[in-house]
């Protein structure tokens, strides 16, 4: 018998594409997809479960199909449809608590994977250069998707303590980027200006779609050492962006804004509707963030298709390029960057 694989976020563009992803295994006999709402984009041969997974019925959807291994891609900084931050929270941290109470319940459940963000670590004046996954955290995140996913991981450990017998993997994702990306990085740089932070220029990650997709099938099937790799990994592109780098890789013009007043910017998008420009997300294009890979490399044996230069540039290739040509834009500051003298560089 081959593995019965549970999906749950099958509505969003992440979990659909896993879920056709994830069929083409040969070890995977069926995929169960399911969410609270019925998806727009094709399943292929996946059977579809309506369920809430803040409600009990997602028991026993684990039980009638006999479940081996649960794939949790439902946490996620924004709702879907019309809820709002309140119905985020409530599937980031409900959901999960109802949903690793039903696997603990789940005689037939033997791996556990969890969609995690490298947002737990924070964003701060005084973080480390590179964070691992064992880094000590110094500022905890205080609101928003990063503290539901510090939570969410809370919840997890407890499992694992609980169920010492399931495999358990947390993937912390870098901000996932690619030509159907719908996260709120991808939001903000889709405006035609980009308001920055007068003063800071951040370090960004990102990893590709296609990446995620690839490592979620590494940690949900037979590793290929043939055995599974439990723990928590880091996973991101190679290399980093600057802010501004990422800018004229786009052709759109930035707006610096000071910090006092980059929040208020932050609540008159949201009000708008134009994009979800959070005090998290301000953190981040104050501070940036880079995290350590080596855990994803050398013992979850995945190596990324995509660094974080490739990841950006197909991500722009796919959304289009701004107002200004790009080459045009490089070239005038890399020229620019020519007459400074090399003691004011």
């Amino acid at each position: 018998m081959g593995k019965v694989v549970l999906v749950t976020g099958a509505a969003r563009q992440l979990g659909g594409r896993f879920v056709r992803r994830v069929q083409r295994e040969p070890e995977v006999e069926r995929v169960i997809a399911v969410d609270a709402v019925a998806p727009e984009h094709d399943l292929g041969d996946a059977e579809f479960v309506r369920a809430d997974i803040r409600q009990p019925m997602i028991g026993k959807v684990l039980a009638r199909h006999s479940v081996d291994t649960v794939v949790h891609l439902d946490v996620s900084g924004t709702p879907l449809g019309s809820g709002g931050r309140t119905q985020a929270k409530e599937t980031n941290v409900i959901g999960t608590m109802q949903l690793l109470g039903a696997c603990q319940k789940a005689p037939t459940v033997r791996r556990l994977v969890v969609k995690s963000t490298t947002s737990v670590y924070g964003a701060a004046p005084r973080d480390p250069g590179i964070f691992s996954e064992t880094t000590p955290v110094k500022s905890l995140p205080s609101g928003g998707f990063a503290k539901d996913a510090v939570e969410v991981e809370g919840y997890v450990r407890g499992f694992a303590r609980r169920r010492p017998d399931v495999a358990v993997a947390v993937l912390r994702f870098a901000n996932i980027l690619g030509p159907g990306a719908d996260t709120p990085l991808a939001e903000y740089f889709g405006l035609p200006v980009l308001p920055t932070v007068f003063g800071y220029d951040p370090r960004l990650q990102f990893v590709h779609e296609d990446d995620v997709n690839e490592v979620l099938v590494v940690a949900s099937t037979e590793a290929r050492r043939g055995t599974y790799n439990n723990g928590t990994f880091n996973i991101a592109g190679d290399g980093v962006l600057l802010l501004s780098q990422t800018a004229r890789r786009l052709g759109k013009p930035t707006v610096p804004v000071l910090l006092p007043a980059v929040t208020w910017v932050g609540r008159l998008l949201r009000t708008a509707g134009v994009t979800d420009f959070s005090a998290e997300q301000i953190r981040l294009l104050t501070h940036g963030r880079v995290v350590d890979t080596r855990q994803m490399r050398e013992t979850l044996g995945f190596v990324a298709t995509y660094s974080t230069a490739e990841t950006f540039y197909d991500f722009a290739r796919g959304r289009g390029f701004g107002l200004l040509p790009p080459d045009r834009v490089g070239r005038a500051v890399d020229a620019l960057a020519g007459t400074i003298p090399a003691d004011r560089a």
